[in-house]
């Protein structure tokens, strides 16, 4: 892994909110509380596991991050495991930083004289 300390690195949490339109980050936080809970009721250990796939959209700036959740919640009598796997396009900027828009996007701007006035016709 190189050595590349810069304030352009992607920020992981934030890009998290992003995954799946933040339904990912939802269900992680649902798969570690049923874990930890699993646990700490029956004294067996659980397993919580993020599987990331990257593969480049076309040959475009872009890529299609495949995210795979699964976990292992341990049970009075055994355990129960659930997977899922979504998917969330993602755009690579300088360094290499991914974000759910392209870094150099601009706001839009809208006519507000325009908009603000109705014709009567």
């Amino acid at each position: 892994m190189s050595e590349n300390i810069h304030g352009s690195d992607t920020n992981f949490a934030e890009l998290l909110d992003d995954l799946d339109g933040g339904v990912f980050h939802q269900k992680l936080g649902h798969a570690l509380s049923a874990v930890a809970l699993g646990v700490v009721q029956n004294g067996k250990a659980g397993k919580v596991t993020i599987t990331l796939d990257v593969k480049q959209i076309a040959t475009s700036r872009q890529v299609d991050v495949s995210h795979k959740l699964t976990f292992t919640e341990p049970t009075a009598k055994g355990k129960r495991s659930e997977e899922n796997t979504t998917s969330t396009p993602l755009y690579v900027g300088k360094n290499g930083k991914l974000t759910l828009f392209p870094e150099n996007q601009t706001k839009f701007e809208f006519d507000s004289e325009k908009s603000g006035q109705r014709t009567n016709a």
